[in-house]
């Protein structure tokens, strides 16, 4: 623990945590209901061209806009190829997953990418594996096979096969951007912008062969504008300063527990999905994993 954190301070954090996770906990909603009104891809663009704003702004507040003309060129190229992962080809991919699932079933499926970054760092950046691992995945990843059979797990009829395989491969993607930004040593904030900002004309272009025309319905505008701001803007500020200012990152990383089981609550009241015993299991099964991994992770 870093004693010299005040007690103001480390509410602060607290504060800036539970904000991010309070936001987090709304977007599978957010999804969900915009997709009524537009195409994934359509929402990936306008949710893209709002989120640019809002970090634009941030960086400006922060007095940190003079970083984006600091770097040298493969650092540029990194974002091309970071901005392709996230936002491009990851929201297009979960999005997807939302329009042929409940949204019930696709957000608990999608939280299971930290397992996932567990798998895939043992190839790409030699990380051993453990005994705990195992078994915590193991658990999470029978959660997965309750809420996609929807509880009938010894017949494994999926409610929709194309829409888990998009959600689970949509983990893959986010765990393969985040071990390659694990070698990014830039402004986190100046470097999400330029991943969004290289991302932009890939949406573009992809709408422009895949969905056109554009919709322009208010209600699915208004949803993008949210996806934008709480799911890719405003909140990854937030958490990024209650990490900061914590006195122990762990503290503040239990909070994030809080947002799955929030989700569901959302879910229920704004979706109006009925929330089935089978979410409930699979979910306590996996976050009982994850909390098993994060226990027996090294401090």
């Amino acid at each position: 623990m870093d004693q010299n954190v005040s007690q103001p301070q480390q509410t602060r954090a607290y504060l800036y945590g539970l904000s991010a996770v309070l936001l987090w906990s709304t977007v599978a909603s957010a999804f969900k209901l915009s997709l009524r009104y537009l195409e994934p891809l359509q929402l990936l663009l306008y949710a893209n061209a709002v989120s640019l704003l809002v970090l634009g702004l941030v960086l400006l507040w922060q007095g940190n806009a003079g970083e984006l003309w600091r770097y040298r060129r493969p650092q540029y190229l990194r974002s091309l190829a970071l901005g392709f992962l996230n936002p491009f080809l990851y929201y297009l991919v979960l999005f997807k997953a939302y329009e042929l699932l409940p949204a019930q079933e696709a957000q608990p499926l999608n939280y299971t990418w930290a397992f996932t970054l567990a798998l895939l760092s043992v190839p790409l950046l030699r990380q051993p594996l453990r005994g705990w691992d195992l078994l915590a995945g193991a658990v999470s990843y029978a959660g997965v096979v309750v809420i996609a059979t929807r509880g009938d797990v010894f017949r494994l009829r999926f409610s929709d096969p194309l829409g888990v395989a998009l959600a689970l491969g949509s983990t893959v993607i986010w765990a393969l951007y985040w071990i390659y930004n694990t070698r990014d040593d830039r402004e986190a904030v100046a470097a999400l912008f330029l991943n969004f900002l290289c991302a932009l004309p890939m949406v573009l272009l992809a709408c422009w062969l895949l969905s056109v025309p554009l919709r322009v319905h208010p209600y699915g505008l208004l949803g993008a504008a949210y996806v934008g701001i709480c799911e890719m803007g405003i909140t990854f500020v937030c958490w990024l300063r209650a990490l900061r200012l914590a006195a122990a990152a762990a503290r503040i990383g239990y909070l994030i527990f809080l947002s799955p089981l929030l989700s569901l609550l959302f879910i229920h009241l704004l979706v109006g999905e009925t929330i089935r015993p089978s979410t409930l299991v699979g979910l306590g099964l996996i976050l009982t994993g994850l909390l098993l991994q994060r226990r027996r992770s090294p401090a």
